[in-house]
Formats: C-alpha cells, structure tokens, sequence
C-alpha cells in the first residue's frame, strides 16, 4: 500500500510555485511578534539510536538485544540517519500557552541491526529494519518573546522488516513484514526564521512493546520489542489559521533567502509505461513489455554563508520507487528519475553536501538568482569558483540550458548528458572530488578530480580515492545573429579496475563459461571526449546538440553502454501560441556500441544495465523523445513519449513505446 500512497502524501505537505522552476519570491522580514497560530508543513532531518530486546521460544530458546545504530558511513552514504515530513496546527492561548497537534512521516536511510541467534538454532541469523515510521502527538508550550519551548507526547507507528536466514537452503533470506503501535514522547524548542518561517530542535523517544513474527519454511517465531531515540533539526512553514484564505497550493511556499541562509525544496512524481512491443526473447536484464513503474523524491536545499564569497550546502532527500524493469533494458534510459538502485519505500539520502567558494576578479557585475545550491545576490563576470564535498560531475560539467535535468525537461538519460560520458558517481549519480571553474570574458575552463566506485556501477565508493576520474572543460560563449550560445568540449580519464569485453569473451571460450567482466578486470585507463552545443534561435527556439565518443573495449564505471552517441533537439516556448508558460521538446538520439561489446552481449554476458542473453541481430539505440510542460496550479505537470528502436542494442525486440507523466513541484 506504500508504493501509491507515500508519493501523494509527501508531495501534498511541500507544494510550492510551478512558475518558481525560475523564479523565487522573496521572504519578508519577520514580524516584531512572531504568530504561532494555525496550520504549518515542514520537514526534518535526525539522527537515530535504538535498541531491539529479542527472543527466540520454543526449542532454539535464545534471547539477547540487538542495537539499531549504525555510524555514518561516507562512502556507502548509510548510517541510523532520518530525514521526514511534518504537519500541524497550533492554538495560542491569551495567557501564552501553545496547544496543539503534530504528525510527522519518517524516512529512514539505515535503522537495522541483526543477530546471530546462536548454537540452540543452529547457524541461524536474523535482521531488523524500520522501513518507515510516524506520530501523531499532542503539543504544549509557552510562547516568550522570539521562541516556544515545548513537550509533545502521543502516538508512534512504525512498518518494520525481519528477516531470517536459516542453515538450510530453504531457510535463506525468509522475510516477514509487520505494523508496529506504540507511544511517543519528547521536547523541544522552536523558534522564528522570517515572516512565515521558523526552525526547531526536538528530542522524540519512540517505544513499542513485544511483537511476535512467523518464518513458517524455518517454523521458528520471533519476539521483539522496539526503542528509538531521535535528535532533530526542523523546519516548519507557517500557514496560518484559515487554509481557505492561503494561498499555498495555488502559488505555493516562498522560499526562505536570507543574508547569511537560505531554503529552497523540490518534488517530483514521474509515472512511466511501456506499451506492449515484439519480445521474441528475453535475458536476466531486458526490458518487460506492458507494464508501469513510478518514482517520487522529494529535496531540501539547506544553504549557510560561511565567509565572504563561501557557501555551504546540504541536500536531504527522500526517494522512492523503481525505474522499468528496474532500470534495466536500454542503455539510454528512458528515466533520469530512477537510479540503479530502487525501493517500494521511501528512504532517507544524503546526495550532496559541499563548500562552493567564489573569487570575484572583477568585470561586469551580473547579478544572481537565487535557486537550489544558489544564493541570490552578485558576482563579477571573471571569477574562480572552487567546489569541494559531495555532489554530481553533472551539477559542473556538461550543463546544457535545453537538456540537462530530467525533473525539468527530457527524461531519458541520453538527453540529460552525452551517452558516452561515463562520469564518476556511486549508483544515485553522486561523488566525493573537487571542481575548479575559471570564468575569463567569453571563456570558461574548467577542471575537476573525483572518486569512482568501489566496482562498476556500485552503491560505495572507494574510500581509498584509488580509483578516480580526471576531467576537463572548455566553454566559449558567443551570439549568433544576436542570440546567445555556448560550445563546450570536455574530456575525462577514468583510472580503475575495469573488465575488457574482448578479455571474457576469449576467457569464456576457453572455459566454456558464460562471459562475466568481474573475471578480467584490471587497472586500465578509459577515455571519452565530447562536444556540446547550446544555441538559442529566437527568445522562444532553443536548439541543443551533443556528440562523443569513449574507450570501446572496457566496460562503463557509473553510467551507461555507449562507445559512440549523437543527439539533437528543440525546445519551444508556448509564448508562440500564447501560452508563455508552456515548453514543448523534441529530441532525438543514437547510441553505438562496439564490435567487442557486441560479442560480449551475444555470448550472454550481462553489463551494469543491458543484456538479453543473446545478440544475434545487434543495432544501435535509436531515441525519439517529445515532452510538453505547462503549470498546474503550484504544480508543473509534464506528459512524455519516447520511441526506442532496438533496446540494448537488439534489433529482434521493440521498438519500444513509453509514455510518461511527470508532476513537480519547486520553491
């Protein structure tokens, strides 16, 4: 029931300006006296302890405790880390005295924990996981000049997994799903940001009493019994006592830009189906005809002003859902909104968090839009920007105005970025490393070193930054007939242990094996260069184009098949039919591979996304993809279509047609 449900609730608490893609409009100072009364929406990001007493009855007779609390894990990007969503409504009192009433929605990046459940059970082991949690709870506080300190006590839920690994066959991975009822209670305090805007600090225990769970394959039961501890930082918008008179799902929240912080958030739904198309034959990695996947996040940009021209960003998140067939089945993916990784659950990540600083060198001043990961304000025309932390290449490197983003324009990932271009980034896209960007009238060069994962196509990076990515740009800004553009060239040099196709093909042969590149790989060096263009032919024409080329013979690090790829499209304001709101693209793409990549694929090899089994008939990857956009009330409501001919390389299945519809919110 989660997979349909979570989506709706968690966009419906953050809807914000669909026209605010762009724009932001601005927070006004606070009133002298801050009005606590009413409804507000927020959000939280905390950190978790907790403690599970267990046991085991009948003949095993094992007890003990297990510990819920992982340490944050930097290059897995896993630790006991929450991050949720709140609402409410507050009654202030002539006598000061807060009553009210708070529900919150949590999502957990990692409470788990599991056990050896020892000798009387033979080697049997189990493992806990809080999938998703919440309260409902009462408030009491006392509002003095500028801040409320509270107590809060109520209900708490929780939708938990076990999962029991026996000593037998039969008895592997047996898994049980359940529904947890149990109290809460805390403190905290809560003060005033801006007019509509304040922050909060709270402390939330979490108890619930025995629960009892069957593994009838393993025919064991187990008992357990739930304690959570919670410290978390808050943020609440402030929408007042009628929700008639708002204006927040019409026009939605004002984002919060101050001096020294900033708040901005984002939503995106993207439901997607592939119709019925001719699948004589299918492998462990191939598209499915006729079925339907949907994806939901939803992202907070935390920012701080460090020192002059420093910034500091924090990025929470929430993800939920899978791309189609798990995204596997075409090299140039149909959704940029699915990772290779998926969950029917919402869970907490923490894809960026990075220092951006800024040197002005002078020129013309140019001011400054404030956005997500960017404050408002001005800079010179020549400037060194310096970024360092954890973000994606693709927040820096091939930045295109008209194909970049796929929560804004085209979907499919050989439109987000060349096909070719096998950036760093563990399974979600992000990375450790570090940019320069030089900025020198019409001229920007830039240059960036970053950490690769730990294997191919990877959920961890590699700790030791011994496998790594070199990469280079060089952008010219010019005017054609008056309207702007930009060229840019960019270059990049993965060092890692990388299989080469034609190395388990001819080791396959020799032991009549099935081809696999984990048996061949090696330290090697692969390459890729690029070239992409950014025209804008009228105020309301904008034309893209981008091709390029990498290292054929050695499998991908991060992105995706492609030794060879070309694409090319439009996008068109609606101001032509007076619908200045409204975008309209077009697209198209064609994505190559090489004669030893072939041969792996047609000897049954598998690679990070595509592999049917068999390849008799190869053909490249043909992508036609068409999207309109327009506002829906604080929402932009997008419909999409894309023809594939030949998924993952296979003249023999497809063409392929996928429909979508994409629903985002941003402030």
């Amino acid at each position: 029931m989660w997979k349909p449900v979570c989506p709706a609730v968690i966009a419906a608490l953050i809807a914000s300006p669909a026209a605010g893609d762009a724009a932001v409009k601005a927070v006004r100072m606070a009133d002298p006296v801050f009005d606590w009364s009413g409804f507000y929406i927020g959000s939280h990001l905390a950190a978790v302890a907790g403690r599970s007493v267990w046991s085991v009855p009948g003949a095993a007779r094992a007890n003990g405790s297990l510990d819920l609390f992982e340490p944050f894990q930097a290059f897995k990007g896993t630790g006991s880390y929450t991050v949720g969503l709140q609402g409410g409504y507050n009654l202030v009192l002539p006598s000061h005295w807060l009553v009210g009433i708070d529900a919150d929605l949590t999502s957990p990046n990692a409470i788990r924990g599991d056990h050896a459940v020892g000798p009387p059970a033979g080697g049997a082991r189990f493992d806990q996981q809080v999938l998703v949690a919440g309260t409902l709870r009462g408030r009491l506080g006392y509002v003095f000049d500028g801040w409320l300190p509270y107590a809060t006590a109520g209900f708490a839920w929780s939708y938990d997994q076990l999962r029991w690994t026996g000593d037998s066959a039969a008895t592997q991975g047996e898994t049980a799903l359940f529904w947890r009822f149990g109290w809460a209670a805390g403190a905290g305090v809560e003060f005033p940001l801006a007019l509509a805007w304040s922050a909060r600090a709270e402390y939330l225990a979490t108890g619930f009493g025995p629960a009892s769970v069957s593994f009838p394959i393993a025919g064991q039961r187990l008992e357990t019994d739930l304690l959570l501890h919670s410290v978390r930082l808050g943020l609440d918008y402030h929408l007042g006592e009628n929700l008639a008179r708002s204006d927040v799902f019409t026009k939605g929240i004002d984002a919060l830009e101050r001096d020294r912080f900033a708040v901005h958030g984002q939503a995106t739904l993207t439901w997607q189906y592939a119709l019925p198309f001719r699948a004589p034959y299918s492998g462990t990695n191939s598209l499915t005809p006729n079925q339907g996947r949907e994806t939901f996040d939803t992202t907070f940009y935390l920012g701080a002003r460090l020192w002059d021209g420093a910034e500091l960003w924090i990025n929470p998140e929430i993800d939920q859902g899978f791309g189609l067939s798990g995204t596997f089945g075409v090299a140039a993916f149909p959704s940029g909104e699915s990772y290779k990784v998926g969950s029917n659950y919402p869970y907490a990540r923490l894809p960026r968090y990075f220092i951006r600083q800024t040197i002005d060198l002078g020129g013309e001043i140019q001011s400054v839009q404030g956005g997500p990961n960017q404050f408002a304000g001005k800079q010179a025309a020549d400037r060194i920007v310096v970024a360092a932390g954890k973000f994606a290449v693709g927040d820096i490197f091939d930045v295109n105005r008209y194909a970049h983003d796929p929560r804004v324009d085209f979907l499919n990932w050989g439109f987000a970025d060349v096909a070719t271009f096998d950036y760093a980034a563990d399974a979600w896209a992000f990375t450790y490393g570090a940019a320069v960007e030089w900025y020198i009238g019409a001229w920007t060069v830039r240059a960036g070193v970053f950490d690769l994962p730990v294997t191919p196509n990877s959920t961890d990076l590699d700790p030791s930054f011994g496998q790594f990515q070199i990469i280079g740009e060089l952008e010219h800004r010019h005017e054609v007939g008056g309207q702007p553009g930009k060229l840019m060239v960019t270059g990049f040099l993965n060092r890692a242990r990388l299989g080469n196709f034609g190395d388990a093909v001819r080791l396959a042969q020799a032991t009549g094996t099935i081809p696999t590149t984990p048996d061949v790989r090696r330290y090697a060096s692969k390459t890729g260069l690029s070239a992409s263009l950014e025209q804008q032919l009228t105020p309301d024409v904008g034309l893209f184009g981008r091709l390029g080329f990498s290292s054929p013979n050695l499998e991908a690090n991060a992105f995706t098949d492609s030794d060879r790829a070309v694409s090319a499209g439009l996008s068109v304001s609606g101001r032509l039919w007076g619908r200045a709101d409204d975008t309209f693209g077009l697209a198209g793409l064609i994505n190559h591979i090489s004669a030893s990549r072939i041969a792996y694929l047609d000897a049954g090899g598998l690679t990070a996304i595509v592999g049917d089994g068999r390849l008799p008939n190869p053909g490249t990857e043909q992508v036609i993809e068409a999207y309109y956009s327009l506002p829906v009330y604080s929402w932009r409501l997008t419909a999409d279509y894309q023809f594939i001919a030949n998924p993952a390389f296979n003249h023999d299945r497809g063409p392929v047609s996928i429909i979508a519809t994409r629903l985002r919110t941003q402030f």
